[in-house]
């Protein structure tokens, strides 16, 4: 399992030494949620705040656009180079022509599903992406609930990938803890984000083995 804690957890008056400590403890990636305010009613992550990021992070960027208008911030935020760039299915117009676009400039495409949104959406792109990342609650905030009916979700997407032959890997993002780690490894999940269970313990590099089952 690789661990990606969720940027929006830390304590953003000491961002450069919340970077630093979950990347000394063991994060595989550092996990940025960008949102416009419109998609969801939070704002996050501008050019002079990723700027910062960028130059402070030790381990890939995972950056998942939370936006209105995907054209435009695809663009914004690919200039910062992530591993893994995603959007949402809800709202992309031309989902194909964006992930051949990511893929293009270099980084990883990935698609992101809603709680309430339908597998059946990916039917026609799941060859071409290299990551889902599942919602496993509603996007906007952090600290919320695991909603229960998302393992059953990932197992259906194992599935899914599986009998298709694609090759990409299933992030899931909301209500991760080490209560509910294996349980979402049974299930087939790749990549776990985690934020309120990694910055809101004592120690980020127990929390971070605790998920790396």
């Amino acid at each position: 399992m690789y661990v990606a804690p969720s940027l929006l957890s830390a304590d953003f008056g000491r961002l450069n030494d919340e970077i630093a400590a979950v990347c000394e403890a063991g994060a595989d990636l550092l996990h940025l949620d960008i949102m416009d305010g419109h998609f969801v009613p939070n704002l996050t992550f501008g050019a002079p705040v990723m700027n910062a990021i960028k130059k402070a992070a030790k381990v890939p960027l995972d950056i998942h656009l939370m936006v209105e208008n995907v054209d435009f911030f695809v663009d914004y935020f690919l200039d910062f180079k992530p591993k893994f760039l995603s959007f949402h299915i809800e709202r992309a117009t031309h989902p194909l022509r964006l992930i051949e676009h990511i893929r293009k400039a270099g980084v990883s495409p990935a698609v992101v599903l809603n709680p309430h949104t339908s597998l059946s959406t990916l039917e026609y792109i799941l060859s071409e992406i290299d990551m889902v990342l599942l919602m496993s609650v509603n996007p906007g905030f952090g600290g919320q609930s695991f909603i229960s009916s998302s393992l059953a979700k990932i197992a259906a997407l194992r599935a899914m990938i599986d009998e298709s032959g694609a090759k990409c890997l299933i992030e899931v993002d909301g209500g991760v803890s080490g209560q509910n780690i294996a349980e979402l490894d049974i299930a087939g999940v790749d990549i776990a984000v985690a934020g309120s269970f990694v910055f809101g313990s004592n120690d980020y590099a127990a929390a971070i083995k605790a998920l790396k089952v």
